[in-house]
């Protein structure tokens, strides 16, 4: 793993961390609650990738990870008093550095190990929103994903940049930047104008 790759990839865990931490405090759950809230946010969806991918779990060889799961959330115990009194937007904010970062890098390690390009968008994808969908789960609010809000959408568009610059033969460390980017800015700017994609209604007629 290069340095770029290294450090995006703890940037990613610390900010997911930080979103189930956060989200944790909002609905008041104890410090082993906010731990647990963190880490199945942080590293459920890179789990599921490389259950699939028949791949060693990344956080069971490599435990610092789980180290900067735990420190992140007690730091957040620590220095974040009433976390009902942060702005929504700035979880949604950590969470979209986070969806940006996992689905790039899920796509980049998936196509390492020989999936087809469209195989590895879809494991990009699951990278980056299964996490937050677990965390919404666990405190009994609609995941992101099946909602109208521009998230699962985002994280396709990263994987397939990315996809596409590996295909075109792009710089790796280049191609991983613009896929972020370009995920980030569409995911931030759903989050800033409130932009989302048409529900899906069914308007029951009244019986005669």
């Amino acid at each position: 793993m290069t340095d770029l790759l290294y450090w995006l990839d703890l940037f990613g865990i610390i900010v997911f961390a930080l979103s189930g931490a956060l989200m944790a405090g909002r609905y008041q759950l104890d410090p082993f609650g906010v731990v647990v809230l963190a880490a199945v946010t942080a590293i459920g969806g890179g789990t599921i990738r490389d259950v699939i991918l028949n791949a060693p779990v990344f956080w069971v060889e490599q435990t610092y990870y789980l180290w900067t799961i735990s420190i992140t959330a007690l730091l957040t115990i620590v220095f974040i008093r009433k976390p009902k009194r942060i702005p929504k937007r700035f979880l949604l904010i950590a969470d979209a550095f986070g969806l940006a970062l996992f689905a790039v890098l899920g796509t980049e390690k998936a196509l390492s190990f020989g999936a087809s390009i469209p195989a590895a968008v879809v494991l990009g994808t699951i990278t980056g929103v299964a996490g937050g969908m677990i965390r919404d789960v666990l405190c009994n609010v609609i995941p992101m994903i099946l909602r109208q809000e521009i998230y699962a959408t985002a994280a396709m568009v990263g994987g397939g940049t990315y996809a596409l610059l590996y295909w075109l033969g792009w710089d790796n460390q280049i191609s991983i930047v613009v896929s972020v980017m370009g995920c980030l800015v569409l995911r931030l700017a759903a989050i800033y104008w409130k932009v989302s994609l048409p529900a899906f209604q069914i308007v029951e007629s009244e019986e005669k």
